[in-house]
């Protein structure tokens, strides 16, 4: 059974999935507009105050600086000491969390319905508009392509420049963030409750009906398998679109599941409760459970050592680390944002 390593008294909630270095730095915002960064034993190492909340989970470049969008309509870019490098404004909301391209470029949405590539000086080096918000964030491909949706119902393609290489065209908004199979296609939901597969041309390759309504974002498993929360269950999903089976989370389930390095997958209800399961036991028996007292969207991530950190309801409102010995698996795509950076770019995926 896990057991709890530490806890930080935050005052509030965190719906944002930490980022972690490899020296051990955790970053993540809260609802009272807080950039956290803690060391791995929990001690407080600064705090940056943005203007509003903060929902979009940062990304941390190969230079250690923080990316980061706000509800005071910013992105934010700070250095390793919790002081501002620059702030770049748009027209609304930033809740989609920013992805990075291996040449320091930095791509967002924003909820002025624009796609944003900037500079790593913070200067604007393209936009992309759309006609809808933006929430989705961002995946990146080998080639550096970007994938990502809108509330328009389309999910694109663009290339490295800021052009369109093509659009898929669904039924509903796009609120969830794409996964991508290594160099072979890519894995999102729509709100019109589909599961959809697309090759990296942007042909369809499949599309399964799950009816599921929630921002949670698809995750890959080692057997290429795809889990992703539908409305109160977690679903794992076959590389082909084939359902193989669902379990109940008891509530609603918003967050991006997790996959360890020995199979099992991780996940979170709104109710709270970390869920972790063999997903190939007949009866998908739990391994281990351990209760947060509550959670909304916030995601999770996963020390080398096997140690989760996650946010809680617990005391008003924690961050905490939970010792599980299970460090993350070695896919493509085992958690939102793909690693442990956040950077959301595949090419990451196994630092």
């Amino acid at each position: 059974m896990p057991t709890n390593i530490w806890w930080v008294h935050i005052a509030t909630h965190s719906d944002t999935c930490p980022a972690i270095t490899e020296d051990g730095t955790l970053y993540f915002g809260t609802w009272d507009g807080k950039l956290w960064a803690l060391t791995r034993a929990g001690a407080t190492k600064w705090i940056f105050q943005a203007d509003l909340e903060i929902k979009s989970s940062p990304a941390v470049g190969l230079d250690g600086t923080i990316y980061f969008g706000c509800r005071d309509r910013s992105l934010y870019a700070l250095a390793t000491n919790g002081r501002k490098k620059w702030r770049f404004r748009t027209g609304a909301w930033v809740d989609s969390s920013p992805a990075l391209a291996t040449d320091g470029t930095i791509y967002f949405g924003s909820w002025d319905k624009k796609f944003y590539a900037l500079n790593p000086n913070g200067s604007q080096k393209w936009v992309f508009p759309t006609s809808g918000e933006i929430v989705s964030s961002a995946a990146i491909g080998a080639d550096g392509v970007i994938y990502f949706g809108s509330h328009d119902k389309r999910f694109y393609a663009l290339d490295a420049e800021g052009k369109k290489k093509w659009d898929y065209l669904t039924s509903g908004p796009i609120v969830s963030s794409p996964a991508l199979n290594k160099n072979d296609c890519v894995y999102f939901t729509s709100v019109d409750g589909f599961l959809y597969a697309l090759n990296l041309d942007g042909t369809l390759r499949w599309r399964l009906r799950t009816g599921g309504m929630t921002e949670s974002s698809p995750v890959i498993g080692p057997d290429g398998s795809i889990y992703v929360g539908v409305n109160d269950f977690l679903w794992r999903v076959s590389s082909d679109g084939q359902k193989k089976w669902q379990r109940t989370g008891d509530a609603e389930i918003q967050a991006s599941p997790l996959v360890f390095a020995d199979g099992s997958v991780c996940f979170v209800p709104r109710s709270g409760l970390l869920l972790t399961l063999d997903p190939m036991a007949e009866n998908l028996t739990l391994q281990w459970t351990y209760y947060l007292y509550g959670n909304d969207y916030a995601s999770f991530t996963v020390d080398a050592d096997g140690t989760i950190y996650i946010a809680s309801r617990d005391h008003t409102g924690c961050f905490c680390a939970v010792d599980t010995r299970q460090p993350l698996a070695k896919t493509s795509w085992p958690k939102f944002r793909a690693n442990g950076r956040n950077t959301g770019n595949i090419s990451d995926a196994a630092r």
